[in-house]
């Protein structure tokens, strides 16, 4: 039984900190600047919390405003324990009438 219970507090404290946020919104936007080819005139940033242990990732929006949409947009998912790059989306630009035929 003993062994069990030390196992189980174990478990609980990797559990713990694998969930915690360790790195900051400076340096999760410091990160993720690193991974684009463009200055940003638009950061927006929000922390998310995925899967069944809730692990926290930072969401870092880079963006180019242009009339009603965004001639560049990125978001990059950092991982708020460790600082690793989860992902890099880019998104396609909006607000643009030009079509093709």
């Amino acid at each position: 039984m003993f062994v069990v219970l030390v196992l189980l507090i174990v478990f609980v404290a990797r559990s713990c900190q694998a969930s915690q946020v360790r790195i900051s919104q400076t340096r999760a936007i410091d990160i993720a600047r690193q991974q684009v080819n463009f200055q940003p005139k638009q950061t927006q940033i929000r922390l998310l919390r995925e899967g069944l242990n809730s692990h926290p990732f930072w969401a870092v929006s880079l963006s180019i405003p242009s009339g009603g949409g965004y001639r560049k947009l990125t978001v990059v998912r950092v991982d708020a324990n460790t600082g690793t790059v989860a992902g890099v989306d880019d998104q396609r630009p909006t607000g643009s009438t030009t079509t093709t035929p």
